[in-house]
């Protein structure tokens, strides 16, 4: 069994070695997956916009995600079942549910309350080792997730809100959903927004960030334009990103998630 595992842990500390432990003193046959320890401290939205872009690239397993800004408060731990059969376990903040949705919806859900499948002392403010971790582990050598706790309804799961483009004419309002550590600027923008808008691969664009605008050229590739150009491309998972080929976008634009800029067809 796969248990695939993400978080904002970081390496620097002693975290995610010591969910590795303990999911390895409960499964030791299991074989994790990090998919990542990077994402952004407390940002779920981030976290799980990078799930639900690399679920769909791994193994039909357990899926532990530790984003949890809410921990020790009234916040759940649930576990998730979707569609194609994959088990999703975490915190009841809307880290999960993107994911699980874009596999096929979700299919059943529970509340992880049942302590025979927790750490004998669990802490306030690690669920990730005391909660998450065994949880996972226990799905993964073959408990039935029902067992964890009472099923709840999923349509009371928290859900994210996806910040909606605005697409008018020649120009779009976006959003900054993350960025990512080559400072490339993720959108909440698809193929079908910009090519709504007239941009294909060799238009020139405005970026208009509200105090500052800078000229940019829609490509399909990095290799589609000259060190230091702007470019406005589809990314691997089929999003729309900014980037500046060899350089780092978000720094030069001091851009953050969250924030919004305008996109306007110059040519």
């Amino acid at each position: 069994m796969f248990i695939t595992f993400l978080s904002d842990f970081g390496l620097r500390d002693d975290y995610v070695g010591t969910c590795h432990g303990v999911i390895a003193r409960i499964a030791p046959e299991a074989r994790i997956i990090d998919i990542t320890h990077g994402i952004e401290p407390q940002a779920v939205l981030q976290g799980a916009l990078v799930l639900a872009n690399t679920v769909p690239y791994m193994p039909v397993g357990v899926h532990l995600a530790v984003v949890d800004p809410g921990v020790g408060s009234l916040r759940r731990s649930v576990a998730l079942r979707d569609g194609a059969g994959r088990v999703y376990v975490g915190p009841d903040n809307g880290l999960l549910v993107p994911a699980a949705e874009k596999q096929g919806a979700v299919t059943a859900a529970w509340e992880l309350t049942e302590s025979r499948y927790m750490l004998h002392r669990v802490s306030r403010t690690f669920h990730g080792r005391d909660v998450f971790s065994p949880a996972a582990a226990h799905v993964a050598v073959g408990v039935d997730p029902a067992d964890l706790g009472p099923a709840i309804d999923p349509g009371t799961l928290v859900r994210l809100e996806l910040p909606e483009p605005d697409v008018g004419g020649s120009r779009i309002g976006a959003t900054v959903l993350y960025v990512d550590r080559y400072g490339n600027v993720q959108l909440n923008l698809s193929r079908v927004d910009v090519e709504r808008a007239g941009i294909v691969p060799g238009r020139r664009v405005e970026l208009d960030l509200g105090v500052d605008r800078y000229y940019a050229t829609a490509a399909r590739a990095f290799a589609d334009a000259r060190p230091g150009d702007i470019i406005l491309y589809e990314d691997a998972y089929e999003n729309i990103a900014v980037a500046i080929t060899d350089g780092n976008a978000a720094e030069m634009f001091a851009i953050r998630a969250g924030q919004r800029l305008t996109i306007h067809v110059v040519d």
